[in-house]
């Protein structure tokens, strides 16, 4: 099943919490920060700053979180976005 986002919305998918500090402390679970680097999965018709693939870094708690086929997107508007990372 696909999702096609309407307006300027767009559905990322959330990369993995770091597991282990720069400097090597392992954190646990209470410890991990949310994680804001993302993919971007699919786009809106009036989005114009970012594509399909790029990666992104968004506001921390930002979007709506949905489950579709086993897997966790968030939606979230086009100015969640803070930027792409290259």
């Amino acid at each position: 099943m696909n999702i096609k986002p309407l307006s300027d919305n767009v559905v990322i998918k959330m990369t993995e919490a770091e597991e282990t500090t720069v400097s090597g402390i392992i954190l646990t679970g209470a410890a991990k920060e949310k994680p804001q680097v993302a993919e971007v999965v699919a786009i809106g018709p009036k989005v114009e700053e970012v594509k399909v693939g790029d990666k992104v870094l968004t506001n921390t708690y930002s979007g709506k979180e949905v489950k579709l086929d086993g897997e966790t997107y968030t939606i979230l508007e086009e100015e969640d976005i803070l930027a792409i990372v290259e």
